[in-house]
Parts: C-alpha cells; sequence; structure tokens
C-alpha cells in the first residue's frame, strides 16, 4: 500500500467518489481514515455503534505477556503496538509480520513466531475468540485512535440517505470518533504513526479521551488526557498538550526513520 499512498490515499478516493456521485455510500474502517486532512466538503460521515477495541495476545501455549521469557518472538507490525511492546516488556522480540489474522494466526503455528498481537474485533469476525490467550488492558496498550469504528460517509444534501442511516449511528461512538478525530489532525497522524488513543464515555455522559505519541522503539512516550462534555474541545486539548511536549518533532524524526 505504501507505494500507492497507502491506506489515506484509498479512503480519500472512495470518499471523492461518493462527493461526485459515483457512489451514494463510502463504508470506511476509521482508524484507516488519514488524520491530517479533513473529510471533503459536502460529505458527512455517520459512526455506527463501536465493537471492541482491545488488543489480544495469541500464544499457542496459552502463556500471558507477563511470563514470556527474553528473546521470545512476537509478531506484529503496528507502530503503536511496537513502541508500547517495547517499553512495557524490551526482553521480547518483536518479528515484523503482514498479512490478514488468518495469515499471522497461522505463523504461530508454523514456528515463524511464537505468539501475534491482534485486534480482538477481528478474532471475533473471524469466530475465533477463543484462540486469545490475553486480553490486554487499554491502560496497558492503548488501542488505534478509530480502532473498532466504522465511519458511514455519505454527501451531506442527501437527506433520504441520511434518514435511512441515523437509527443505525450511535451518540457515544459519535462523540468518541469525533474527539479521536480531532486529536489526530493538529498531529497529522495516519495509521502507519507511532499514536495510540481512546476516547470513552461514561455513564453521566462525560467524554474521556487518554492518549499516548511514541518513538518507533517506545524509548520516549509523551501521554496526555483529558475529560469534558465536549468531544471537539477534549480533542484538542490533548493534541495540543502533546505538542507542548514536543509531539510534532518526535513525530516527525518517526517519519524520517
Amino acid at each position: 500500500m505504501a507505494e500507492v499512498g497507502g491506506k489515506g490515499a484509498f479512503t480519500s478516493a472512495v470518499a471523492r467518489a461518493v462527493l461526485d456521485g459515483r457512489a451514494e455510500l463510502a463504508l470506511h474502517c476509521s482508524k484507516d481514515m488519514p488524520g491530517d486532512e479533513p473529510e471533503p466538503d459536502g460529505t458527512l460521515c455517520l459512526y455506527p455503534r463501536r465493537d471492541d477495541v482491545h488488543d489480544v495476545l495469541v500464544h499457542p501455549a496459552g502463556h500471558k505477556l507477563d511470563v514470556l521469557s527474553a528473546g521470545t518472538r512476537i509478531g506484529t507490525s503496528a507502530p503503536r503496538r511496537i513502541a508500547q511492546l517495547t517499553a512495557s516488556h524490551p526482553h521480547l522480540t518483536i518479528v515484523a509480520v503482514r498479512g490478514n489474522a488468518d495469515t499471522r494466526l497461522g505463523l504461530t503455528h508454523s514456528g515463524h513466531v511464537d505468539a501475534v498481537i491482534l485486534a480482538l474485533a477481528g478474532l471475533r469476525r473471524l469466530g475465533r475468540e477463543t484462540e486469545a490467550t490475553e486480553i490486554i488492558d487499554t491502560d496497558r496498550m492503548r488501542p488505534a485512535l478509530g480502532a473498532g469504528q466504522l465511519a458511514l460517509q455519505i454527501r451531506a444534501e442527501d437527506r433520504d440517505l441520511l434518514h435511512l442511516l441515523t437509527p443505525l449511528t450511535d451518540a457515544a461512538a459519535t462523540r468518541a470518533a469525533l474527539a479521536e478525530r480531532t486529536l489526530l489532525r493538529p498531529l497529522a497522524g495516519r495509521c502507519h504513526a507511532p499514536i495510540a488513543g481512546h476516547a470513552t464515555v461514561d455513564a453521566a455522559g462525560e467524554l474521556h479521551l487518554a492518549a499516548r505519541v511514541s518513538t518507533p522503539g517506545g524509548s520516549v512516550m509523551l501521554v496526555a488526557a483529558r475529560t469534558g462534555p465536549d468531544p471537539r474541545t477534549v480533542g484538542h486539548a490533548v493534541a495540543q498538550e502533546l505538542i507542548a511536549q514536543g509531539a510534532n518533532d518526535l513525530l516527525a524524526s518517526s517519519r524520517r526513520s
């Protein structure tokens, strides 16, 4: 994907197809939508109920992260996973792996890696949730911004389609998505950047956003969090706190490496 502009280029092309009338609806994985550019004017994104955002460890022998011995080979290619795992478990060996979840799971049985880290939601869609050895708490490994979230993109003027899709939207998921998207924009964040974060809405309606920006190896990790009622205000505040700590310089250095 990198050779042709990556996932961001693909999602932007799909959005343009909606805008110019070649499609009525675009379905995106929110985490793959480029964070350094707004949705095109004239389009509207709707957010249905969010799926589970947790990462999981899959180890054929059933071991959990904290008992793995030095040199255990963990398969993943996500920069945010690599950074957080290297910071918390520096004795483990990260092995870059590609392919879909089935392919990655197969690598644990072929001996290419000892274990893999995957998205719980993806395992559930495959009907292989029981293979998860450990569900990793989001405080230990923040998910990707937009993880587990679909975005339905339509033309803003298409009132009939808006009326049809509105019952599918979820208020809490929408607020969380807006906070996370707002955070990404000042950081020029794309899916390959070592940025992690998660917005949640509590029973009282307060929105909480916690985020991390890391060096690729996890040697530096910036953290920020904020709680408030308005998702865009919260997202902007967390972004500015990270920027004040040097996030943009850190991310620029990561892009050059």
